[in-house]
């Protein structure tokens, strides 16, 4: 029997045993369930500017943890050996909500603001982030979602709730480029429009020469401040990585350009990987 998963825009079909293209996703007994349930791949407490977040509890730490798969597929993707891996490729730690929300209440004393969802994509897995991030939010913390919004929105409803803030990857302004990656614009514009509403949005948007780096920027830009002008954007030099070593890192002037360029639309905009 047929199963299709409805979490994101692919609509994966999926016969019994088979796991969808995030590979976080499968079919087990006639239903789709998440695969990475509770199953934690990486776990460090880190400042809370490495999210990034910039306006956001600025110097405070947060516990950032991260499982494995991603329904986008980057060729440039730094995670890639938890992002594109199914669990039996992959070293996993499984820990409860419960227990996940423990260790975050147990690093108050150094200065822990709650909980980071990163590393891998998050909404994949939902269910754990929802779980975990409503007993975070009891225990009176804090949790983050880093993410690339290619999602459907009633998973996006399942988890506002429980998010203060989000940091969500705008990877650039152009349905091919986002088909490219294997994405969608739309649905991403859509997540951090209903997301902005709810909680707070800082964006990032890594610029690759040659693909995502012409006049759609100040496309983007126009749009960010028609949403909103005060949700902080920040613009990142691209390194090689993956399956994209043959590309040259960002120019720096290149990135100090866009963020001049948006400085006149947009209230905070940083310059990343300078």
């Amino acid at each position: 029997m047929t199963a299709v998963c409805s979490v994101c825009p692919h609509h994966c079909r999926l016969e019994e045993g088979q796991t969808g293209l995030c590979r976080a996703r499968g079919q087990v007994q006639g239903r789709i369930v998440s695969l990475n349930y509770g199953r934690v791949t990486g776990m460090a407490l880190d400042p809370i500017e490495k999210k990034p977040l910039k306006r956001f509890y600025p110097g405070s730490m947060i516990l950032s943890v991260g499982s494995y798969g991603c329904n986008m597929r980057c060729p440039f993707c730094q995670n890639h050996e938890i992002s594109m891996v199914a669990g039996d490729e992959v070293s996993c730690v499984q820990l409860t909500p419960d227990e996940l929300m423990e260790k975050a209440v147990s690093l108050k004393n150094r200065g822990n603001l709650g909980l980071a969802f990163t590393y891998n994509e998050p909404c994949v897995g939902f269910e754990y982030v929802r779980d975990t991030a409503r007993l975070v939010h009891e225990a009176g913390m804090k949790n983050v979602l880093v993410t690339n919004g290619f999602t459907k929105p009633w998973v996006e409803d399942e988890l506002l709730p429980w998010i203060d803030a989000m940091n969500v990857d705008l990877k650039g302004f152009t349905e091919s480029y986002y088909r490219k990656l294997g994405g969608d614009l739309g649905t991403v514009k859509a997540f951090i429009r209903r997301a902005a509403a709810c909680c707070h949005v800082e964006l990032t948007t890594l610029i690759v020469p040659g693909e995502n780096d012409g006049g759609e920027l100040e496309a983007m830009v126009s749009w960010i401040a028609d949403t909103d002008p005060s949700i902080p954007l920040r613009i990142t030099r691209f390194f090689p990585r993956w399956h994209m070593t043959d590309i040259e890192p960002t120019p720096v002037e290149t990135i100090y350009q866009t963020v001049r360029m948006a400085k006149e639309k947009l209230k905070y905009v940083y310059a990343g990987n300078c």
